[in-house]
């Protein structure tokens, strides 16, 4: 089968990982577009302390935005929000990291559950959901940020990687990483707390 429907597929799968990740996007753009334009956008870089990546798992998009961080020597963590504390990177992350100069063979994920919240966290999400989740648990909607604003294109969904193919995971790798580099050239300008470590 090498159709146009075929090839549709192929696009789809390697982009945004499955029909769900590409609907996902599309309605991510959407309430991103449709909804205030620097929601979960503001920054203030002279309060920030250190970097949270948070995602659902933990061992995927937010480990290896830590990794990225982590070696532009800025002060950062990452965290899940429905994940078991102590689980390894999975063997996929582990992959496309190396593929891309990163180790992840030493991460473990934190659940928010066990996390030790820090003055000067400002929390960095791959989805507009986590930001809601986030915010409904008490977090002040100015200590959170998606990090697709610093996508170019700018991305409001960085679908989860997990189960999905390696074509699809250095995809969104290729997406998270400038995008962490992208906000931390923007807090190192501002001479945020959290660059120097």
């Amino acid at each position: 089968m090498s159709g146009p429907l075929a090839r549709a597929r192929a696009l789809v799968a390697a982009n945004y990982g499955t029909p769900r990740g590409w609907v996902r996007y599309l309605l991510g753009q959407w309430d991103g577009i449709a909804g205030p334009p620097a929601r979960f956008r503001q920054l203030q870089p002279a309060a920030i302390r250190r970097l949270v990546f948070v995602c659902l798992g933990n061992i995927n998009r937010s480990a290896f935005a830590c990794a990225v961080a982590g070696r532009e020597a800025v002060s950062c963590c990452s965290i899940g929000l429905s994940t078991t504390s102590g689980a390894p990177a999975t063997p996929e992350a582990i992959a496309t990291a190396a593929e891309l100069g990163y180790a992840l063979d030493s991460h473990q994920a934190t659940n928010l559950a066990d996390f030790e919240a820090g003055e000067g966290d400002l929390y960095v999400v791959m989805e507009l959901r986590h930001a809601q989740r986030l915010a409904a648990r008490g977090i002040p909607a100015g200590n959170i940020v998606l990090l697709g604003h610093w996508a170019r294109p700018l991305r409001y969904h960085i679908h989860d990687p997990h189960t999905l193919s390696p074509e699809y995971f250095r995809s969104c790798f290729a997406v998270i990483q400038p995008a962490v580099l992208h906000l931390i050239r923007e807090l190192r300008l501002a001479a945020s707390p959290c660059t120097r470590r």
